[in-house]
């Protein structure tokens, strides 16, 4: 958990240009796939990783608004990704101190600390990224390495892939 904003900033500055990496490796035409009937497309998952970015830190307690267009265009993903990321990190440097860090929220109905929320946020966007690049891989969509080259990218490093 994060004991200080700086630490948690820190993490997000890394982990939400990661997913903007993902989500600029999208195509328009592959936001419409689903790999399974129930499952998700590739642009549910980008929009709902959008829609968290407001969703969850406003159960912390943190002046938002929550507008969700539905984006069906990279462009659009992207642009939104990055401007409602922006809009969360400006919110925290206004509203919170290190101190709010220790604070308990209802988070669906569980107490948590505005720390391990902050983690949890973090986590859900990892959690949804390896669901789309897994999605990815199987369209032929090329991926990148987020915490060590991916396999395309080992070749290019001169070295010999990890089986």
């Amino acid at each position: 958990m994060f004991k200080t904003l700086a630490d948690f900033f820190a993490v997000w500055k890394y982990e939400s240009a990661s997913t903007i990496k993902i989500l600029e490796l999208l195509t328009d035409e592959s936001l419409a796939v689903a790999i399974y009937p129930e499952g998700r497309t590739l642009g549910r998952l980008a929009n709902h990783l959008i829609e968290t970015l407001t969703e969850m830190p406003k159960r912390m307690g943190l002046p938002l608004d929550e507008v969700y267009p539905a984006h069906t265009s990279v462009k659009e993903l992207v642009e939104d990704y990055k401007k409602k990321s922006e809009e969360f990190v400006a919110s925290i440097n206004e509203t919170w101190t290190d101190a709010n860090l220790s604070e308990l929220r209802d988070m669906y109905g569980e107490p948590w600390s505005v720390s391990s929320s902050l983690h949890s946020l973090i986590l859900h966007q990892v959690h949804h990224r390896g669901q789309m690049t897994t999605m990815m891989r199987l369209l032929g969509l090329p991926v990148t390495g987020i915490y060590g080259p991916a396999r395309e990218e080992w070749a290019r490093m001169g070295m010999e892939p990890l089986p």
